[in-house]
């Protein structure tokens, strides 16, 4: 069990588990919407994460695929905790790593969508890194991509 939560306090979660993937995303849209150079999104499925205290809004915002990608925020200071893809829906959240409590507790798995990072940005080494996306069954172990195939199942039913 891992707790986080918003810049103001008024949001307190918490996650069970491992996270299924950790992608460290350079896209053009998450720089926007993060007003930095790259995001870290550690995926759960939905059931995991569970809102301890304070109120959510959400935005919804065009993802790469044009479908709709919602950004759960906390309701007092904006925060981004978490959101949900167009390709896994409300049952996979994509956690924000910044709001953990121990925000280096998860490495990530890829960098992603290098063909848009910002020129002066370094790489850590160690960690595969893609000019776009990757399949995650030759990345992850085993036991994560079984959770990932089950996931799209479910997101398909």
């Amino acid at each position: 069990m891992r707790e986080g939560g918003c810049g103001c306090g008024a949001v307190r979660y918490r996650v069970e588990g491992d996270p299924i993937f950790v992608n460290n995303c350079h896209c053009t849209q998450c720089q926007h919407q993060t007003g930095s150079t790259s995001v870290v999104n550690a995926f759960f499925e939905s059931e995991r994460v569970t809102l301890l205290e304070g109120e959510l809004s959400e935005n919804v915002v065009r993802s790469g695929s044009g479908g709709p990608h919602v950004i759960v925020r906390c309701k007092a200071c904006g925060v981004a905790l978490w959101s949900h893809y167009p390709r896994l829906g409300r049952i996979g959240a994509g956690l924000r790593v910044g709001t953990l409590d121990d925000s280096g507790a998860f490495r990530p798995d890829a960098a992603i969508f290098l063909s848009e990072r910002m020129p002066w940005v370094a790489l850590p080494e160690g960690i595969p890194a893609f000019e776009t996306t990757y399949d995650f069954a030759e990345v992850l172990p085993p036991e994560r991509v079984t959770r990932m195939r089950a996931l799209i199942a479910r997101s398909k039913a």
